[in-house]
């Protein structure tokens, strides 16, 4: 899938999912139908606290936080535990959705750091900013833009984050390169993405319901390490965190157009994965 037009028919199905996620909860990411306030790939509310591999939201962490917003992070992993996010420093979120992971980023950076939220999504941007004035975090902001052109001057992000993003964008090299453009020398990349180990039949990489689904548009594990360092990241690291059952209910509403002998062929193909690097210095 590639040129422009692929690439804006991919945002539009994307935004328009992703605001009916937000403003009815009719399912966002790996949600191909309702969903009872459940996140992307996780499955349901309780699992937006322990989505993935467990206790990755520690509910000390999540003190304070409106229930709703932990209930609409529709992400597949928690990229605020994958860095050492530091005091001072500056966080920037691809995709930031509802915020949790921005709001989260910003009280753990402190008053001198700041947490940069990016989204293209009106109606992401009005429930992140309300969730922000609501939670009382002064030091985080959210930006209206593409992952694939941020809004952001060189060299001015200390860590990247990204919860289940990258993997809807038509242009990956593009978000990559941007993501080491803006960050500094040393920075680090730090993402929860979905991620393949085979690559998956044409009908389903055509299929635009699966691309807003977090599976259509996602790399094999040796496409996403070859893209980064291709930008120019270096100490790459996939860790698969979560692999998914093509059987289950939830994959099997985003994969319809695949027999149940495929089905049966690629289980296990499809995971959650932690990937990280880093900006040389």
């Amino acid at each position: 899938m590639k040129g422009v037009n692929v690439l804006a028919d991919i945002r539009e199905v994307v935004k328009q999912k992703y605001a009916e996620a937000i403003s009815g909860k009719t399912g966002g990411c790996c949600g191909g139908g309702k969903i009872d306030l459940g996140g992307c790939c996780c499955g349901s509310a309780s699992d937006a606290i322990n989505p993935i591999t467990g206790n990755l939201y520690q509910l000390k962490d999540l003190q304070g936080m409106n229930p709703d917003l932990i209930a609409t992070s529709f992400g597949c992993g928690n990229p605020t535990a994958l860095a050492e996010l530091n005091a001072g420093e500056v966080v920037l979120d691809l995709g930031s959705g509802a915020g949790l992971d921005v709001l989260l980023s910003a009280k753990r950076v402190g008053p001198g750091g700041k947490a940069y939220g990016l989204d293209m999504t009106d109606e992401m941007l009005a429930v992140a900013r309300a969730n922000q004035v609501e939670a009382g975090i002064a030091n985080a902001e959210f930006l209206q833009g593409h992952i694939e052109e941020i809004p952001l001057s060189d060299n001015t992000v200390d860590v990247i984050i990204s919860n289940c993003v990258i993997n809807l964008s038509g242009d990956k090299d593009q978000v990559l390169h941007e993501a080491f453009r803006v960050l500094k020398p040393g920075g680090r990349f730090a993402v929860s993405d979905i991620v393949l180990r085979k690559p998956l039949p044409a009908n389903v990489q055509q299929d635009m319901l699966a691309w807003a689904g977090c599976i259509a548009g996602a790399l094999l594990d040796q496409e996403y390490q070859a893209k980064l360092a291709a930008a120019g990241f270096a100490d790459i690291e996939i860790e698969v965190t979560r692999e998914y059952d093509l059987g289950d209910d939830m994959m099997a509403s985003l994969l319809e157009s695949l027999s149940p002998q495929e089905k049966e062929q690629f289980n296990g193909a499809i995971v959650s994965a932690f990937v990280r690097a880093k900006k040389p210095a």
